[in-house]
């Protein structure tokens, strides 16, 4: 009779056990229901931004410029070289030191040089002699031939004699010049004013034919060779302003364009700018090498115009993060001339209309259909576009 209590055991457990798994049941649906009206209220709910973190397109009159960039160079500057080879002797100068034009900054171990010069003048001495005495036989067998002892043949072979040996003298007199202007070469001197800025050798150190020496810059002018690309050369002309901007001076230094390379160069296809930079005459003095940027100035234009920092580029093409309707929108451009106007950089830009609301830099990637509302402006003001285009 008591075999019936293990099923009725069985029956009620499997009771209990459904009841806890439908328990369970409900209640994970009724926690995602509660997530998904949560994830729905806050899809509602719009991004609210500051007043100040969306811009309009701005109809503005920027001042037009092109980025320049480079290390200062000396326009007057000269290696001093060795002409001959030999020990180097007298070479005191040193970097920083001023030398003149002419100025003697070293010399080669003349002893050789003058030795070759005191051959080559013996050498020109001799075949001097030599010329004298053909001429004093070529005299006399002249006489002789007006005498008639002697034929005229005799007469023309002593002219061949005189004439060979005044050949001979000839070339022997400028071996002796060459003789002589190697010893000249034996002194270095600086051909320009300057400063030495490299001494490259040392005194007693052997040199060969044009091994550097010195090398004098004069500081007095310096340029800026700038390369730019095409598109900017174009409105590059002579006589255009820049200001430049030197790490540790605080003040702009002026520079003018004086020259523009004809020709592009090969591989990068960049045209170079030559800009002549102004020392300053109680201020910082500029030294060769320096680092320089800036902007030339190329004019004025009429533009719309945003932060540079609002156009994003992680996508093939520039694009601006645009309110349309209370909702993010990109909006692609063209983008054009910069310009820095109160220590923020504006860029121009095409494609969009004068007064649409753009999104500042600063927010970073929303995504497109993002419901946006501007604190302290009514939801109308705030998706409102710009009614019309305004040409640049």
């Amino acid at each position: 009779m008591k075999r019936w209590i293990p099923w009725m055991a069985a029956a009620i457990a499997v009771v209990l056990l459904g009841s806890g798994v439908w328990r369970a049941m409900a209640a994970r649906q009724a926690q995602q229901k509660a997530l998904s009206e949560a994830s729905a209220q806050r899809a509602e709910a719009p991004m609210q931004l500051g007043a100040d973190e969306v811009l309009p397109v701005q109809q503005l009159n920027l001042p037009l410029g092109v980025p320049v960039s480079g290390a200062l160079r000396a326009v007057d500057s000269a290696m001093v070289k060795a002409r001959v080879g030999g020990e180097l002797q007298g070479l005191t100068v040193r970097e920083g030191d001023s030398v003149k034009t002419g100025q003697e900054v070293a010399r080669i171990d003349p002893t050789e040089a003058r030795a070759r010069l005191r051959q080559a003048q013996q050498q020109a001495d001799a075949a001097k002699s030599q010329v004298d005495i053909n001429q004093r036989q070529y005299a006399n067998n002249r006489a002789l031939v007006d005498q008639g002892f002697i034929s005229p043949t005799a007469l023309v072979t002593s002219q061949a004699s005189l004439e060979a040996a005044q050949s001979s003298y000839q070339a022997a007199v400028s071996a002796a010049d060459v003789a002589r202007k190697a010893l000249d070469d034996t002194v270095l001197r600086s051909p320009i004013n300057g400063l030495v800025a490299q001494r490259l050798a040392q005194p007693g150190e052997r040199v060969a034919i044009d091994a550097r020496i010195i090398e004098v810059v004069d500081l007095s002018r310096l340029e800026l060779e700038a390369l730019l690309t095409p598109a900017d050369s174009v409105a590059v002309r002579v006589g255009q302003k820049a200001q430049l901007s030197i790490e540790g001076i605080a003040a702009p230094v002026p520079a003018t364009v004086v020259r523009i390379n004809p020709s592009a160069q090969a591989g990068s296809r960049t045209v170079p700018v030559y800009l002549r930079v102004e020392q300053a005459q109680n201020g910082t003095p500029l030294r060769q090498g320096l680092f320089v940027q800036g902007t030339l100035d190329t004019g004025r234009a009429d533009v719309l115009a945003v932060p540079l920092d609002a156009v994003r580029t992680d996508k093939p093409a520039p694009y601006l993060q645009t309110l349309k309707d209370g909702r993010v929108a990109y909006v692609q451009v063209l983008t054009g001339t910069r310009a820095v106007v109160k220590g923020q950089t504006l860029v121009a830009v095409e494609g969009v209309p004068a007064g649409t609301s753009v999104i500042a830099g600063r927010i970073g990637l929303l995504r497109e259909g993002t419901a946006v509302s501007i604190a302290g402006a009514s939801p109308a003001v705030a998706a409102a576009p710009a009614a019309s285009r305004t040409a640049p």
